[in-house]
């Protein structure tokens, strides 16, 4: 899948972000396709919100947004929904778990949505061992550390098809071993599939063999 971006720049931050030379707003670039991207940026320009407007959760922004150069305001609700279960995954900087859910029903709530089939339980458990997080499949959520959580939430996008996986500081409270755990996985699952990425970060990182690194 390649995400076209032309001249989009957040209406919120407007002001900020074209103070400020970026190769992402206010641009036109080609993001997706197989390149393991990462956008590297400081706090407050907007890591976020672009990780939101490439899930199409946010639309506050001028300039257009194409999707295998089909303008995103095209998408009727159920080609968006088969998009985001096909061919887009998503981990968000807040994961967006069900608190009140254990950790396995998270993971299966997406697998089960999109192809069941295909990513059976078993493997659930077999990325959970590689991640160390076998041990709170059964519990909620919410009782689970962040780091624990974190772990839980990159499971579940890799649970589901993907072309392109965007990822928003997905290693933030990891240390240093488990991060490299968790980048390894994701490596191999990106490989297996032939799918891309696209990394937000604050710093610079040798997480991954990245084919493209961009300022935003």
């Amino acid at each position: 899948m390649i995400i076209s971006l032309q001249q989009v720049v957040p209406t919120p931050i407007r002001e900020k972000i074209l103070a400020r030379p970026s190769d992402v707003w206010n641009a036109q670039v080609e993001l997706g396709g197989t390149h393991w991207t990462k956008l590297r940026a400081p706090s407050g320009s907007g890591k976020t919100t672009l990780i939101h407007i490439l899930w199409q959760l946010r639309k506050d922004y001028s300039g257009q947004v194409l999707y295998n150069q089909a303008p995103a305001n095209s998408l009727s609700d159920d080609a968006l929904s088969a998009m985001r279960q096909q061919q887009l995954s998503v981990v968000f900087q807040d994961l967006r778990l069900f608190g009140h859910l254990t950790a396995r029903e998270n993971i299966e709530l997406k697998r089960r949505m999109t192809h069941p089939t295909l990513y059976p339980t078993s493997r659930v458990d077999e990325m959970a061992a590689e991640l160390g997080v076998q041990h709170v499949l059964e519990q909620q959520a919410a009782t689970c550390s962040y780091g624990e959580q974190q772990r839980i939430a990159i499971i579940r996008a890799l649970m589901q098809p993907f072309e392109l996986l965007l990822m928003d500081e997905p290693f933030s409270h990891l240390d240093k071993a488990n991060t490299a755990r968790a980048a390894a996985l994701i490596a191999a699952e990106c490989r297996q599939r032939q799918a891309g990425f696209i990394l937000t970060d604050l710093d610079d990182d040798d997480h991954f063999s990245y084919t493209q690194q961009l300022h935003l």
